[in-house]
């Protein structure tokens, strides 16, 4: 269930400062919501995958963590981040 390296590249494309930035905020909140789609929707046809189900809270709570310490230290950017993966400001 890992990204390809192309998508990934194409991420890092878009949210980061350049090809290397990886370790951003941004760009770590967009690759966990790229990994947060795709379990879901191994999850819509394998309900009973518990072990998967646990990986995407784990994610989801990571994510979230993720997004609170961005609203904290940058909030425009964090303004951007959630615009352009159409999550919810609920941090």
């Amino acid at each position: 269930m890992a990204l390809d390296s192309a998508k990934k590249r194409e991420i890092i494309a878009k949210f980061g400062n350049n090809e290397n930035d990886t370790g951003s905020p941004a760009v770590q909140i967009a690759l966990l919501t790229e990994r947060i789609n795709q379990i879901n929707e191994h999850l819509q046809t394998h309900k009973h995958d518990h072990s998967s189900r646990l990986g995407l809270l784990k994610l989801v709570g990571q994510r979230k963590r993720l997004m609170r310490y961005l609203k904290r230290k940058d909030h425009d950017k964090y303004l951007e981040v959630i615009s352009a993966l159409n999550l919810r400001d609920r941090v």
